[in-house]
């Protein structure tokens, strides 16, 4: 395992939450822009693929959905200019007075990133389920 500068530490864990960040607030656009202009991402209801179809995979996340992305246990090994990453997911039904918050799903996040113009991106992410 290789061992990360501190600015190459702080950008990734900034990587992470504008991730959540932007597919809870519906920001489609902006969490495109946390992968490559080819970047991949795989979950349970399938693969989108590049800028376009993660943008409309976000919009239709958030459309359906009222929750809240919390990740920790973030775990990296870089080598360069590329870095393999995982953390663990859980996703949050948000609640109000009458139903409260509740867990939907938790899962493990398998990453794979590498700077992109400067600052680091996703190549590719995938959602393993939790057993």
């Amino acid at each position: 395992m290789s061992t990360l500068d501190t600015a190459d530490q702080l950008a990734i864990q900034q990587l992470y939450a504008r991730y959540n960040h932007a597919i809870d607030s519906g920001n489609g656009a902006g969490w495109a822009g946390c992968f490559t202009a080819n970047g991949t991402f795989t979950s349970a209801t399938g693969t989108a693929t590049g800028t376009e179809e993660l943008t409309q995979f976000a919009a239709n996340f958030a459309s359906r959905l009222k929750a809240r992305h919390w990740t920790n246990n973030l775990v990296i090994d870089a080598d360069g200019d590329g870095a393999k990453g995982s953390c663990y997911l859980m996703l949050l039904r948000l609640g109000n007075q009458e139903n409260p918050t509740s867990i939907l799903t938790t899962a493990i996040y398998k990453d794979q990133l590498t700077r992109d113009g400067g600052s680091w991106k996703f190549t590719s992410r995938e959602v393993v389920g939790d057993a």
